[in-house]
């Protein structure tokens, strides 16, 4: 077990909230994929509510917008990692770094296709 799990209860609550908030902070200020993907949420998101479309379509348009949101965090990590690792140039390193960089295709070219179907 971990010396880091210490807390329980709702002390537990409030410092994952503030943990949350600070990996939020430090995507927002030490990432520019993550920026654009915020700003690209800002436009979509909005945008959704004035599209004549049902609840379930609207939901799903904003949906895939935060996946975007929710894989760049992940990748951001990851590569964080690799790099805290060994700034070294390694197979396995390109490798975990071009797989989240994957993920994070898929999920926009999700976007593009959700949007379409839905609007066209």
């Amino acid at each position: 077990m971990s010396p880091f799990k210490g807390k329980t209860g709702f002390k537990r609550i409030l410092n994952a909230g503030g943990y949350s908030l600070d990996g939020l902070r430090a995507a927002f200020t030490g990432e520019a994929a993550f920026r654009q993907l915020v700003l690209l949420n800002v436009i979509l998101i909005p945008l959704s509510f004035f599209l004549n479309v049902s609840r379930v379509e609207r939901a799903l348009l904003i949906a895939v917008c935060l996946l975007a949101l929710i894989v760049e965090l992940l990748n951001s990590a990851i590569e964080a990692v690799v790099d805290r690792i060994s700034l070294d140039l390694h197979p396995l390193s390109k490798n975990a770094k071009d797989m989240g960089s994957a993920a994070q295709f898929v999920v926009l070219t999700m976007i593009a296709v959700v949007w379409a179907l839905i609007l066209l």
